[in-house]
């Protein structure tokens, strides 16, 4: 049957091995790339390659109006039957900044903006648009765990804070620091996994949330932000890890993306996949109290686009006035 499925990250690193895997193993599939024009567009042309069924939605994820209006186009051409029914979000997008102290055009710290508040607007734009069953795949990362053993000592641990604190920047002690910047990226995927959890209290029954986490894969290009030497390793040193238990090749990472996104493997709703098995994340994340606190506070933060979004969806219906007789 055909449907919808809605990407961002999909431009490069395990996003396009996942992009090419859904198109492959699912040719009902009618893939929306979101990213930035150019860049978007260039990836939907490549990836529709065959008469495959893709298109481009542009969209800067730093920006949250941008997304209310992506979000916007996308619900328009699924009510005009110019798209199939939508059946997934996949939320892979993510940037890890060399400080915390980027600020988005919303007033936002960037990495929060990007990682959370980006796929969260996407999800409660799209929410009663998607068709059971749906899934929602949001990509995390074993950096929240904050330990040697899954992230090489490579990016501090997580640590939490008010939601009101950790969306501004300057949240973490030495804020013009790469530490401080690493430490937004773990945070900012904890509070992933809390959303998620909140997603599968709240959304109805067939469409289901879930984190992947693809473990650490380097070569990608979420390093594209930090310094020359940290580039170097990522790019020239670390790939070799990936012949070890220690790291995940780019590819083996977005082929079980994929897997997660079509459904395989068959998991519960908010379970933690840790590339292709539901696993236990953390211990630090399973608070029900952060993540009620969390999903009030992204609420809060995200309603004035959400209401812009629900305006001009009323306006768009209205029916175009027609000229007076003379």
């Amino acid at each position: 049957m055909r449907h919808t499925i809605v990407m961002t990250g999909a431009s490069g690193g395990i996003g396009r091995v996942a992009a090419e895997c859904i198109l492959r193993r699912s040719p009902d599939a009618h893939l929306v790339v979101v990213a930035r024009g150019p860049s978007g567009a260039r990836t939907a042309a490549e990836l529709g390659m065959g008469r495959r069924a893709v298109s481009h939605v542009s969209a800067d994820l730093g920006s949250l109006e941008s997304v209310r209006s992506a979000a916007t186009e996308i619900r328009g051409r699924l009510e005009r039957g110019e798209l199939p029914p939508l059946r997934g979000f996949v939320g892979n997008a993510g940037v890890q900044y060399s400080n915390a102290l980027t600020e988005g055009p919303d007033g936002f710290e960037s990495t929060f903006t990007v990682n959370v508040l980006a796929n969260h607007l996407f999800v409660r734009l799209l929410q009663d648009r998607f068709a059971a069953p749906a899934r929602i795949v949001i990509t995390t990362s074993d950096t929240h765990f904050g330990d040697f053993r899954h992230n090489l000592g490579l990016v501090p641990g997580p640590v939490w804070k008010s939601p009101d604190v950790l969306a501004r920047t300057g949240a973490f002690s030495g804020p013009d620091t790469v530490a401080a910047g690493r430490t937004a990226y773990s945070t900012s995927k904890l509070a992933t996994i809390y959303l998620v959890h909140e997603y599968a209290r709240r959304l109805p029954a067939g469409i289901d949330a879930l984190t992947y986490n693809p473990a650490f894969v380097p070569g990608t290009g979420l390093a594209r932000n930090a310094g020359p030497l940290s580039r170097f390793a990522m790019r020239r040193i670390m790939p070799p890890l990936t012949l070890t238990p220690l790291a995940t090749s780019r590819d083996t990472a977005g082929r079980h993306l994929a897997e997660v996104v079509l459904g395989t493997p068959r998991v519960p709703t908010g379970s933690y996949v840790d590339r292709g098995r539901a696993d236990r994340s953390s211990q630090e994340s399973y608070d029900p109290r952060r993540e009620a606190e969390l999903w009030e506070a992204v609420e809060r933060f995200t309603a004035v686009y959400a209401v812009h979004a629900a305006r001009t969806e009323r306006e768009a219906a209205q029916p175009v006035p027609l000229p007076a007789p003379e």
